[in-house]
């Protein structure tokens, strides 16, 4: 995992002038976490940058 992401941040670094933080944090879902809950609090981000009014304004976000 860690050569994949050192190989997508080293691309997108390139080609789209990206700067990216040192080192990366994956987190796995266990039984007694909600996939829902995460789902909402990633939707929630640009929301809390202030880069839209609510998740769904997100170009780049996911749709279900």
């Amino acid at each position: 995992m860690r050569k994949r992401v050192q190989s997508f941040k080293s691309w997108t670094a390139k080609e789209a002038a990206i700067s990216w933080q040192d080192g990366f944090f994956d987190h796995r879902i266990r039984a007694d976490e909600s996939l829902e809950e995460k789902s909402h609090y990633i939707a929630m981000n640009p929301v809390r940058a202030g880069l839209c009014e609510k998740p769904e304004d997100w170009d780049y976000g996911w749709k279900r």
